[in-house]
């Protein structure tokens, strides 16, 4: 009966199929330092030869050994330690100072959106004092055009007032000389028709006052 033995010699690894010892049955027995896992029983492990049964199993490829968990665990306690006490700091205070960079950004744009506020309703109060103004000095200059309008006028009023009152002087003027002249001329043709009918030439004054009379009433 042929049995299949791993050994491990320094750093290599062989199979070796071992004979029964004859027709007994009796297996042939090995070291134990020939086994590539070490016996788990200390008899196994203190005695000069074993059968290859004997040799360990090996490590169960599902359930890790407790070197493996041990290490784990102290690698997960290592580095829940860093970072509870250093990575997570940082990333806290990174985190801060990127939300205070943030707020602080925030409040300078409502800052600059109530200062720009502000100016536009500073901008918006001067555009209507200025309109005001402006509404003011065009209501002065309506005024003071309206006075010397109004001032203007009345001096042309006046100058034409004046100008008539001197026509209607001259006109009055011209008509005295003009009916002195005329009273003369008819006073004159008046007696001369009179001194014609009669013989006699009559009072000068009476004429003067007769042709006087009948050209007034000639005028009314």
């Amino acid at each position: 009966m042929l049995t299949a033995v791993v050994i491990q010699s320094g750093g290599t690894v062989r199979v070796e199929l071992l004979a029964g010892g004859g027709e007994s049955g009796e297996e042939e027995l090995i070291s134990p330092s020939k086994c590539l896992f070490e016996p788990e029983t200390e008899e196994a492990r203190t005695a000069e030869k074993i059968s290859p049964e004997e040799c360990g199993p090996g490590p169960s490829p599902i359930m890790p050994e407790m070197k493996e968990l041990a290490w784990g665990a102290g690698a997960f306690v290592v580095f829940a330690l860093l970072m509870r006490f250093f990575l997570f700091p940082r990333l806290k205070r990174g985190m801060d100072a990127r939300y205070n960079s943030i707020r602080e950004g925030h409040e300078n744009a409502d800052a600059a959106r109530s200062s720009a506020r502000s100016e536009v309703a500073q901008y918006e109060a001067a555009v209507a004092s200025a309109k005001a103004d402006a509404a003011k000095v065009v209501d002065a200059a309506r005024a003071t055009l309206e006075s010397e309008r109004q001032a203007k006028i009345a001096e042309a009023n006046s100058r034409i007032n004046a100008k008539r009152e001197a026509a209607l002087r001259d006109a009055e003027a011209a008509r005295g000389a003009v009916r002195g002249q005329i009273e003369s001329a008819v006073t004159d043709v008046v007696t001369s028709a009179v001194e014609a009918a009669t013989g006699k030439r009559p009072d000068a004054s009476a004429v003067s006052r007769a042709v006087a009379d009948t050209m007034s009433a000639g005028v009314r």
